[in-house]
């Protein structure tokens, strides 16, 4: 009997690995792969570094930078609550994902190149008393974020094309361990960088993400679909409408959407600001950041590996609370840090709940939705996700002006914000009873 159960369990990680390397799962992951390469060398580390080296030259004015890189975040968030929540419908209407992701992808690539063409000409002349060229990075970092998350909406709404339910939380976590891989290699782009001049991260990393982008651009499809009548883009919002007046019908997915807009807020905003965190409260250089975002990156690869067989074994629901909880126990110790060695449990804590978060939550979606409005909640959690990365920014960045004179204590009430929204998170998804997944 010992030895059945086994040879079963053999057959068992055998299936999961054939199951992995089918091209069109290979494919989509490497999209992970080349989107997390943009998201962590221009949102995480070289954007807010590139401001902080312009603006940045003392402790105030360190505050200062904080702000600006939380508010153009929190910009180009504004217009994604406003468009994601359509493209959602889009998909249940059209059963169109990969001309979006294409398109989306290849603007992003051109506005991360303009941000290095514009940071290199240092073009003289300036505007509400910043000079011209920073004004058109920011205008095209914003670009390059917004279109970049939307073609998010449309490449985690494919995944429920690829698998069956039980399949589908290991093919998300398989995707989100490649991703964070990505990660690794686009740390690459700091050894012709250094320690200054980040700017010129900006070209290299717009080509990365292209080149890993395009296996899904020409090996995967859309799964084949009836294309209802045809009608205007803005008609979504009355299908939006609609399904918030069927609110109880879909009781635990619009809990889970809120409980997900306080735990994504303390992610993102994370995600944005730990950059300028380390280096202003622990006094990291960027050479012992990056060092540390690698640690961070190889926690996030084993968190998502190891949260796909939690979450097929527990359920997603059981997964998401034991991610908030790790979230805000990594919060409580970076707040505190008076040492590096704090920050580097913070960093590797906070690296294992970032991948595990992307995981459980992609499951649950795809568990909590009926299919025929897949797409719509997924544009609706993206819809959720973006105005906490409006709010999470606003408030850190509020916080840092607001206490700028207060040097590093700033930073530290900020960020211990982020562990306030955390437990009004699990609080919310306590509330999530298990036995109202629709079969």
């Amino acid at each position: 009997m010992e030895i059945e159960k086994t040879e079963l369990q053999k057959q068992g990680r055998l299936n999961s690995w054939r199951l992995y390397m089918t091209l069109p799962i290979v494919s989509w992951a490497l999209y992970d792969f080349a989107n997390t390469i943009f998201s962590s060398n221009i949102n995480t580390i070289f954007f807010p570094f590139y401001l902080q080296e312009v603006i940045g030259e003392n402790e105030v004015l360190n505050q200062i930078a904080s702000t600006f890189i939380s508010y153009s975040n929190a910009i180009a968030s504004f217009f994604l609550v406003l468009f994601s929540p359509l493209f959602g419908v889009m998909i249940d209407r059209t059963g169109r994902k990969k001309k979006y992701i294409v398109t989306f992808t290849v603007i992003t690539v051109m506005a991360t190149i303009l941000m290095g063409v514009f940071a290199s000409s240092q073009i003289s002349g300036k505007i509400f008393g910043l000079p011209v060229y920073l004004v058109l990075v920011i205008l095209c970092f914003i670009t390059a974020k917004f279109f970049f998350h939307s073609s998010l909406v449309f490449y985690d709404a494919m995944i429920s094309d690829l698998g069956t339910k039980q399949e589908i939380p290991l093919i998300s976590g398989f995707g989100v361990a490649v991703g964070y891989i990505g990660t690794l290699v686009g740390l690459t782009v700091y050894l012709f960088v250094g320690d200054d001049g980040f700017h010129e991260s900006f070209i290299p990393t717009a080509l990365l993400f292209l080149l890993f982008s395009l296996p899904l651009f020409f090996l995967v499809k859309d799964k084949p679909y009836q294309v209802k009548e045809k009608q205007r883009f803005l008609s979504g919002y009355k299908e939006i409408w609609q399904t918030f007046k069927d609110m109880k019908h879909y009781r635990a997915i619009f809990t889970f959407m809120i409980a997900y807009f306080f735990l994504n807020d303390a992610i993102a905003t994370t995600i944005a600001m730990m950059a300028v965190y380390a280096k202003t409260i622990v006094g990291f250089t960027t050479g012992k950041f990056i060092l540390l975002y690698f640690v961070s990156t190889v926690s996030s690869i084993i968190g998502s590996f190891v949260f796909g067989y939690i979450t097929k074994a527990k359920g997603p629901n059981k997964a998401v609370k034991y991610v908030g909880i790790l979230l805000l126990v990594a919060l409580a110790i970076a707040v505190g840090a008076v040492n590096e060695i704090m920050f580097w449990i913070a960093g590797s804590m906070f690296g294992v709940a970032l991948g595990a978060m992307w995981v459980t939550t992609r499951t649950y979606i795809v568990e909590l939705t009926p299919e025929d409005k897949r797409g719509q909640f997924f544009g609706l959690f993206a819809f959720s996700g973006k105005v906490s990365s409006i709010i999470g920014p606003l408030i850190y960045g509020s916080i840092t002006l607001i206490f700028a004179d207060y040097g590093n204590l700033a930073s530290r009430l900020a960020l211990g914000s982020l562990m306030i929204l955390t437990m009004i998170g699990l609080l919310v998804h306590s509330r999530i009873k298990e036995d109202s997944i629709p079969e």
